[in-house]
């Protein structure tokens, strides 16, 4: 249950992160409160997965995973630029995150 709510804090992370710039450097009143919104449930669901995830392992899953979503959103959904350079980045960020799970991630507690 923790990975679930690990995965619910990245997407709403993600979510909240589109909204900054739907909000039109906060003018537009309706993304502004989304962004605030989803960054709120998006702490509320790490804080949850915390309790039996490494807080290290969890904060570098959510950053490497969060930057992977955002950076393909980027080049999707707002024409950002593709490079093979950008590709090879977060190939070896996600590779990073999976290292850091296979290496035990689940604490005692």
């Amino acid at each position: 249950m923790n990975w679930i709510y690990l995965s619910l804090a990245i997407v709403t992370e993600v979510v909240g992160t589109v909204m900054i710039r739907f909000s039109n450097s906060f003018s537009k009143i309706i993304p502004t409160i989304l962004m605030i919104a989803f960054y709120i449930v998006s702490y509320y669901f790490f804080n949850l997965s915390i309790k039996k995830i490494e807080l290290g392992t969890a904060y570098a899953v959510w950053s490497g995973v969060g930057t992977a979503l955002l950076t393909a959103v980027g080049m999707l959904v707002f024409n950002e630029s593709i490079s093979l350079s950008r590709v090879i980045a977060i190939t070896l960020i996600l590779i990073g995150v999976l290292i850091l799970n296979l290496s035990g991630s689940s604490s005692q507690a």
